[in-house]
């Protein structure tokens, strides 16, 4: 959130680049808190990584989908968007990585 209201309030980001900004900062810790500590996985780094970057890419897609349609479509500021947004995606990211990215459920 820190690097989106930075990239949109202080250097005069669009909220897309500014989405894109915070979305692509996460990717890399959270892959390694994820594989280390959420699902403990003992799933090779490179069999994980590619599939944690997939996951991650299709989560960018549905975050920078919603974050248009809510900022265009029904006109709410990128802010209110974003928290909206961030109750969605992490959902959806989480329930990916857990039964494909570390195959932590359903062993």
């Amino acid at each position: 959130m820190t690097l989106l209201v930075a990239a949109v309030e202080v250097l005069g980001w669009s909220t897309l680049a500014g989405t894109v900004l915070g979305f692509s900062s996460a990717l890399v810790s959270s892959f390694l808190l994820n594989r280390s500590w959420t699902f403990k996985s003992d799933r090779s780094y490179l069999g994980s990584a590619w599939r944690y970057v997939a996951v991650s890419l299709l989560g960018l897609g549905l975050n920078v989908g919603l974050m248009l349609l809510l900022i265009k479509t029904f006109g709410v500021w990128y802010f209110t968007a974003q928290m909206a947004v961030i109750v969605v995606v992490p959902v959806v990211n989480y329930l990916l990585n857990g039964y494909w990215t570390f195959k932590e459920f359903g062993r």
